[in-house]
């Protein structure tokens, strides 16, 4: 299984593997994390797909954002990626932040989407609740990534996994400690802020969909998820059972039935 490591015109991070005549799919991350979060499926998915995963501006090796970022800079970023790889479309699969940009990029360039999973993704929030995200965002400049990453930690894993897979947990740990302040504080906010402008577009997204989160997900909740099936027609919403916000870390196993017998779908659509 090849594997090809390079950057784009841009100074963005990419790795191409898998199967080069395969359906596309491109991996997006989440905040504060990296490509790396897809280590546990490129070995289950790359006979049958064409994989490219990559860091965001910002993140992992990445250059920094060229602009103060926001939804539209990222959704442009994959764009340019798809152009420097000469795709005309691909199966956007995104992780929480990421699950935020596949969705402006199906708003903004439905034409180079065949799919959408959204995994772990927040949307509507609540005035209030709303109002709140965005001052802890506001205050991570201030206070330095160190100072709520132990919390973190813990609304994103299982006490199980947390206890009994230290240095999973802690090669997490330190790659979003590794994240610049200015870059992280200002994607943190993105995520916090960025959600108001997916809930009930104008023009709502129309492609094949797959939503799922998990049933103690804090941040990116199964009514959430239901919500944002709601808003796509024909999609499919899927709440798996115990886990928190990085169950797709901890369980791959748990994600990746539902997430083949989508592509499986799409490729013989």
């Amino acid at each position: 299984m090849a594997m090809i490591s390079a950057y784009t015109e841009d100074g963005t991070a990419y790795e191409v593997t898998g199967n080069p005549e395969g359906m596309p799919l491109i991996l997006i991350h989440g905040l504060g994390l990296s490509r790396a979060t897809w280590d546990g499926y490129i070995e289950a998915l790359a006979p049958r797909h064409h994989l490219i995963r990559y860091d965001l501006f910002g993140h992992g090796d990445s250059a920094m954002p060229p602009r103060a970022p926001d939804l539209t800079l990222f959704s442009e970023q994959i764009i340019s990626l798809m152009d420097h790889l000469g795709l005309r479309e691909a199966v956007m699969v995104g992780f929480s932040l990421g699950g935020m940009i596949n969705r402006r990029i199906a708003l903004d360039h439905p034409e180079r989407v065949k799919g959408l999973v959204i995994l772990n993704s927040p949307h509507e929030r609540g005035e209030a609740e709303q109002a709140k995200v965005e001052e802890r965002a506001r205050m991570t400049a201030e206070d330095g990534i160190a100072s709520t990453i132990e919390a973190t930690l813990e609304r994103w894993f299982t006490p199980g996994f947390i206890a009994s897979q230290p240095a999973d947990v802690d090669k997490v740990r330190q790659g979003v400690l590794a994240n610049p302040l200015e870059a992280y504080a200002a994607c943190r906010y993105v995520l916090a802020a960025g959600v108001v402008e997916l809930i009930r577009p104008e023009v709502p997204i129309t492609l094949p969909t797959l939503v799922m989160t998990c049933q103690n997900d804090s941040g990116s909740t199964p009514a959430m998820s239901e919500d944002i099936a709601k808003e796509i027609p024909g999609a499919s919403c899927i709440i798996i059972p115990d886990l928190q916000h990085m169950g797709l870390v901890e369980r791959p196993e748990l994600f990746l039935p539902e997430m083949t017998g989508f592509f499986s779908q799409l490729a013989n659509g």
